[in-house]
Order: C-alpha cells, then sequence, then structure tokens
C-alpha cells in the first residue's frame, strides 16, 4: 500500500524537504536540518505539519458519558472551550492510542489522534457508540500546523490580527481566516509553548505559506519529523507506538494523572490499574541518560550487572543538552533516579543512568 500524501506535500516539496514514511503517510523529516530546526522551536518558532493526524467528532446528548466510558481522563470536567490528554485503552490497560479531547459545545466533541491509530480507533469508537451519539471521522477534509516555541503566540497574533481570540494552555478557540474557519488550539508536544492550527484541507497551502511569511521576522522556520522526535524526547513525551503500546499499561508509562482512577465512570483497563497500582508495579518507563558513547536507540538491551532489566523504548542525542537521552521500560527496583544501569551496543556495554523527568523544561 503506498503511502497518503498531507494536502501540504507539493509545498513540501518545493521548501526542498527530505520526505520519509511514518504511519502511512509520507512526511517531511527535516528541511534545513534536524538541528537547526530543533533550535529553532527553542530559540524562536518551528512549524510542523500535523495534518496526517486524525480529526474526529463525537456529538449528541449521550456523548460526554460515552467518552467517559470510553477514555481514561474525566471528559466529565471538560468545560466548553477546554482540552485535555487521554487515552484509549484496553481491558490491561495496554495503550490502543493517546490523544487529546476538546470540548467544542455542550454535547460537540473534538478529538486528535494519532495518524497510525486512525482506523482503529474508529473501529473502536464506532463498536461502542451508543444511541443518541453520532461519530464523524473528519480526516480528509481537514489539514493542521503546530506553531511552536517561544515566540509562537507573538506570530499567530502577527498573523491573526488583534481580533484573534487567543486560548489559554488546554483551550481551544474558533476564528475565521479569509471567510474560512480555523481552530486554534494550545497544548504541544516539543516541551515549549504554542499552538495546534486546524482548518480546511483545500486552504492548506495559502494557509502555510501566509503563516511560514508571517513568521519570517520572529525566525520562524519548517520543522520535520526528526526536530519533533527530539524535542519532544527532551520533554519525556511519549511516543504511541515506542512508549506507548498494548505491552505495557499507561499506569506502568507513569501516566497516571491523566487515568481517572477516582472517576466514577468504569472505562476499560481502569479495574486491572486500580489492581495494579495496589500490587505494584513490575515495570516503569524510566528517562536515562548517557554521558558517552553512541546514542541511545530503540531496543538496546539494559542491564543491572548480569541481569537484563529493561529496554529502551526512544533514544537520541539531545542537541540542547550535548549528550545521549532516552526512555525505557525497566524493573521497578532499578526505577530510581540516580540508578546506574549499562546499555547494551553492539555487544558492549556503555554507562547509563535513571534520571528525574523530564530532561527539558521551558522557563516560564
Amino acid at each position: 500500500m503506498s503511502s497518503k500524501q498531507t494536502p501540504l506535500f507539493a509545498a513540501h516539496q518545493l521548501l526542498g524537504a527530505r520526505l520519509t514514511e511514518f504511519g502511512g503517510w509520507t512526511m517531511p523529516v527535516q528541511y534545513s536540518g534536524i538541528v537547526d530546526e530543533h533550535k529553532a522551536v527553542r530559540e524562536a518558532a518551528g512549524v510542523f505539519d500535523i495534518s496526517h493526524m486524525g480529526e474526529f467528532f463525537v456529538r449528541g446528548s449521550n456523548a460526554r458519558d460515552f467518552l467517559n466510558s470510553l477514555l481514561s481522563n474525566d471528559v466529565a470536567k471538560l468545560q466548553v472551550g477546554q482540552g485535555q490528554y487521554t487515552l484509549m485503552l484496553d481491558e490491561q490497560g495496554g495503550v490502543i492510542d493517546d490523544l487529546i479531547i476538546y470540548r467544542l459545545g455542550e454535547d460537540d466533541y473534538f478529538l486528535v489522534v494519532n495518524a497510525a491509530k486512525i482506523d482503529e480507533d474508529e473501529k473502536h469508537i464506532t463498536v461502542y457508540l451508543p444511541a443518541g451519539v453520532s461519530f464523524e471521522n473528519a480526516c480528509d477534509r481537514h489539514a493542521a500546523l503546530a506553531l511552536q516555541g517561544p515566540k509562537a503566540l507573538e506570530i499567530a497574533r502577527a498573523f491573526f490580527g488583534p481580533a484573534w481570540p487567543e486560548p489559554k494552555r488546554n483551550e481551544i478557540t474558533r476564528y475565521s481566516w479569509n471567510c474560512q474557519e480555523i481552530l486554534t488550539a494550545r497544548t504541544g508536544y516539543t516541551g515549549e509553548d504554542g499552538l495546534e492550527l486546524f482548518f480546511p484541507a483545500e486552504i492548506a497551502e495559502n494557509f502555510f505559506a501566509a503563516l511560514l511569511e508571517a513568521g519570517k521576522p520572529f525566525g520562524l522556520k519548517p520543522a520535520g519529523l526528526g526536530a519533533r522526535d527530539t524535542l519532544r524526547l527532551e520533554a519525556c513525551l511519549p511516543l504511541n507506538g515506542n512508549d506507548l503500546s498494548l505491552a505495557h499499561s499507561a499506569l506502568a508509562a507513569g501516566l497516571e494523572p491523566f487515568l481517572g482512577l477516582a472517576k466514577e465512570a468504569i472505562y476499560p483497563g481502569k479495574n486491572f490499574m486500580i489492581e495494579q497500582k495496589a500490587a505494584g508495579l513490575k515495570m516503569k518507563l524510566i528517562a536515562f541518560r548517557a554521558a558517552g558513547g553512541p546514542p541511545p536507540r530503540p531496543h538496546y538491551l539494559l542491564f543491572s550487572g548480569p541481569d537484563h532489566v529493561g529496554e529502551v523504548t526512544s533514544g537520541a542525542p539531545s542537541p540542547t543538552l550535548g549528550f545521549g537521552i532516552g526512555l525505557a521500560y525497566v524493573r521497578a527496583d532499578c526505577a530510581a533516579p540516580g540508578t546506574k544501569l549499562e546499555m547494551e551496543v553492539r555487544d558492549r556495554r556503555v554507562p547509563i543512568e535513571v534520571v528525574k523527568k523530564p530532561f527539558y523544561k521551558r522557563t516560564a
């Protein structure tokens, strides 16, 4: 099966992007270079094509209760205009997908899901869909950009003008640009402040070009998947398919703040994780640093003395910190910050140290 193309595919080619397959889509991995794009996001701003992400609408008088029984976080807490990070789990708490849900209206919810999980998520949602709730897969008619970095809001203000309703953190607002509705959300996946912009696919190229032009005086650069990965890893934000999967529960992944274990609604995996928490976790997702040697990569094995105690799920050189960093599932007794372990790289072992998350946190 050939990869899908986002509405910005031609624009990426014109910008000289290096393209790669990701989640069934042809996406830019870099433009000017991963390190250059990474630094742009940390120091000014970068803009990412996220049109491959899935957009669902769930509506109806029973939508809130349905979603609260399907997703891990407490949907009942959302006011109109608010969003939250949440997870779709199996009965053992394994992660089917992690996503963002926004409440657009009283009975109107907007879900942004991972590209590789669109079909699986739709099937999972619709098989449970009750009377009084409608589901719409709007992927084909939407495009989206993530504008991230310390100057992201300045750029958005200059681009949209003074009438733009600026969202607060974890909020979403509606605005009209050239007579087209734009949804602007404020979450992010880089460790920086920023916005996600959702708009009709037919205006994608014009919108992207106009935003890049407006951002030039602020140092805005287009950025690809390579910088996205190093940025999110520095912030210890897990990647579905690497750090999140059916192999480990969301509790083992350290996501308890998003699990709604105390909410009244019962969702798949909730009771399993309550029991798992009471019994004590056997494995935990940790962050680690490698001061020297080759950079960490997924599937490298971790050891404590002669004992195999874990496996790397994400790893890369950190452009901000200047050393190798990674995430890994390790035996719970090896998960405390300060623990010294070894990583096996091509039949030799290099020292690593478990550290407190995150590696990088932006200044206020």
